[in-house]
């Protein structure tokens, strides 16, 4: 199939929007849709270099994997762009947002635009970059944050991988109070992980739920709601993992937007470390299964607004060290597509549910332009799935450098068979076809903008 930019007709598929499930044919024209219609009523009503026949396929939005980390630059031994949207476009994520803790960390225009050129020379799926903050570049900050291709910024209230980590109250409000693009936060505070550290002297991975504990992130969660609030800035909490902070967030719903991981639903410990060791040794950590329980509830009852892969690779020798410094983090980008079909095929979630969690969520949540939902004018991003195919994950599928996945041996119904990146096909049937051509997303800024864009996904 060509790679440049024409006319595209999709017949045959089955398409889950926000209209609802339908088939319906899709026509696309230099990279955005052009026209939804119903069967076999855009074929000859409008002109068409290709035809895609998507019989017995579903067709989701593009997918966007809204929290990765890519470690380029400074991490490429472990991973980098081209490897990292490499696996993205194979699990059928059509854009990812990517993580400021590289090294050097993106707190600086310079650090910015030097990132900006590296990973665009190689990038398999579009993409947006987190800006960082540790409360000493403010002045930076006011700037970068507004630059193009810029979703959000990021802050570390607890050390995780890397040292970009903020410690004081003062540092958050400085940050709150510049500017007003979205602020997304690690919230484990840092002087109660640290306090405790002392626990993790001769222990191992079992007790990592209760060094960094249930009352760390609460507390930074608390705090990081009471410096939104003062400076009236939207905020929006990553990997939650915590039944108390699903209640404090969904009392908050005004400023506070959330995210949850697909391990955090899965798994539970100590299980997970029972059967998986190290590999699912992450921060904030996988916790008991009354914490599962609550993650499952803010997810059915609207609570949680995004789902994201939190796709942290480490090689397995970094894995491997001495407790308590061990790498934390798993691969996720890859499986984020595969594990919640596999939800909708149990009966746990919605298909709707899923696409609005991976699809219309990030769009809405981080003011995206042009993405997330299959609308005449938007970008023409696709992710085909076949919902009744059955497949073994294993560690020889994943494309990360690190070569392994924690759900080695997992069974799952509904499998990922093509991506499509601004009308061109990026993958087909598990092989990556043509060359990288991912590009900054477009967003839009202000509180007045995010306001329409709920407005208009009610």
């Amino acid at each position: 199939m060509t790679d440049r930019q024409s006319s595209t007709v999709v017949t045959g598929g089955i398409v889950v929007s926000h209209r609802g499930i339908a088939e319906l044919d899709i026509a696309i024209q230099d990279g955005r849709f052009a026209g939804i219609g119903a069967p076999g009523s855009l074929v000859g009503s409008v002109a068409s270099d290709q035809m895609i026949d998507a019989r017995g396929l579903h067709i989701l939005p593009g997918v966007i994997d809204s929290h990765v980390h890519f470690r380029e630059p400074g991490g490429e031994r472990t991973e980098d762009f081209e490897s990292g949207s490499r696996g993205s476009v194979l699990g059928g994520v059509t854009c990812v947002f990517d993580m400021p803790n590289t090294h050097p960390a993106v707190l600086t225009k310079a650090a910015l635009d030097d990132k900006m050129a590296k990973v665009s020379r190689h990038a398999w799926c579009d993409f947006g970059l987190y800006v960082g903050s540790d409360g000493a570049n403010l002045a930076d900050l006011a700037e970068i944050q507004n630059a193009p291709g810029v979703c959000g910024v990021k802050v570390f209230m607890g050390s995780s991988t890397s040292d970009l980590v903020i410690r004081h109250q003062s540092a958050l409000g400085g940050i709150m109070a510049t500017g007003r693009r979205l602020v997304s936060l690690h919230a484990e505070d840092e002087d109660r992980i640290e306090a405790r550290r002392p626990m993790t002297e001769g222990a191992d991975v079992f007790i990592h739920g209760e060094w960094r504990d249930v009352e760390s992130a609460v507390m930074a969660t608390k705090r990081a709601i009471a410096q939104a609030r003062k400076h009236n800035r939207r905020i929006n909490i990553l990997h939650v993992s915590t039944a108390e902070e699903i209640e404090i967030i969904a009392a908050n719903r005004d400023l506070v937007t959330c995210e949850v991981l697909p391990q955090h639903l899965i798994f539970s410990a100590p299980d997970c470390y029972r059967h998986h060791g190290t590999l699912t040794q992450q921060n904030p950590p996988i916790r008991e299964a009354r914490h599962r329980a609550a993650l499952w509830k803010g997810v059915l009852n609207g609570v949680v607004d995004v789902i994201g892969s939190d796709h942290g690779p480490h090689l397995l020798e970094d894995k491997a060290k001495p407790y308590p410094n061990r790498h934390a983090g798993m691969p996720g980008t890859q499986t984020l597509v595969p594990l919640l079909l596999d939800m909708v095929a149990k009966g746990k979630l919605s298909l709707p549910h899923v696409v609005d969690l991976i699809c219309g969520g990030p769009a809405r949540v981080f003011n995206m332009a042009g993405k997330g939902r299959i609308t005449v004018g938007n970008d023409a991003d696709l992710t085909f799935v076949d919902l009744g195919r059955t497949v073994r994950i294993t560690n020889d599928m994943i494309a990360s450098k690190v070569g392994w996945t924690a759900y080695d041996g997992r069974v799952v119904q509904g499998w990922p068979v093509g991506t499509m990146v601004r009308g061109t096909m990026i993958m087909r049937d598990g092989e990556v076809i043509g060359a990288p051509k991912g590009r900054a997303v477009r967003f839009t800024d202000g509180e007045k903008d995010h306001n329409q864009t709920e407005m208009a996904a009610q």
